[in-house]
């Protein structure tokens, strides 16, 4: 006995998308205001990307007594970048690292690149020079404590558990996809930044 196939499979497990108004749209569409699971996993994604940033700003800004000891944040007179850097003991840029320990120009450009990075992430604006920025910043931490190493500078072991993709390779390449898909359309105001004339006429600003 034939048995006649219906030639409309289904693909698989689809998604439905909600609308702001709380309508739903077929899976597939693609609307202004569509809250698609995936969108909603890239936009959280920002957020808690942005949070790693700005806290790791107010906790070296304030010494919430975290990473930064209480009485050690920079408003105390504490740099932000002399223990991190003035402690590599690894990689091709080690002196390098020991000389901008403590720089002014150092704990500036670091904490900026911090509160940028983080504000552009959590309001979903600008991912495209804060995947860039954050990408730059997570390549010096990777130098600086330089992964493929086994050994210190004094012999000692590295305690390295990858030779390559440790958190900040990680962190890089979650910033850059954010930029690539336009995470701040969802719980952000990418939409509105982009509709900006300065934003409309450089795209390299999204």
């Amino acid at each position: 006995m034939a048995v006649h196939q219906s030639t409309h499979r289904s693909s698989g497990l689809r998604l439905l998308s909600f609308r702001r108004d709380g309508a739903v749209s077929a899976p597939g569409s693609v609307e202004a205001g569509a809250f698609t699971a995936r969108a909603v996993v890239f936009a959280s994604a920002r957020v808690l990307m942005g949070f790693v940033f700005l806290w790791a700003f107010l906790d070296k800004t304030f010494g919430f007594g975290y990473a930064t000891a209480s009485g050690k944040g920079w408003v105390d007179g504490g740099s932000p970048t002399e223990g991190f850097l003035g402690h590599v003991a690894v990689g091709p840029m080690e002196s390098t690292f020991h000389s901008w320990a403590g720089a002014a120009w150092a704990d500036w450009l670091f904490m900026l690149g911090l509160l940028g990075v983080g504000l552009a992430l959590a309001a979903g604006v600008a991912l495209r020079p804060a995947a860039v920025a954050g990408s730059v910043m997570m390549a010096l931490m990777w130098v600086a404590e330089w992964p493929p190493a086994k050994h210190l500078s004094d012999g000692s072991a590295s305690m390295s558990t990858n030779p390559f993709a440790d958190y900040h390779v990680v962190y890089a390449v979650v910033l850059i996809a954010l930029a690539a898909v336009s995470a701040g359309n969802v719980f952000g105001l990418g939409r509105l930044w982009a509709r900006l004339p300065i934003v409309r006429d450089h795209a390299w600003l999204r």
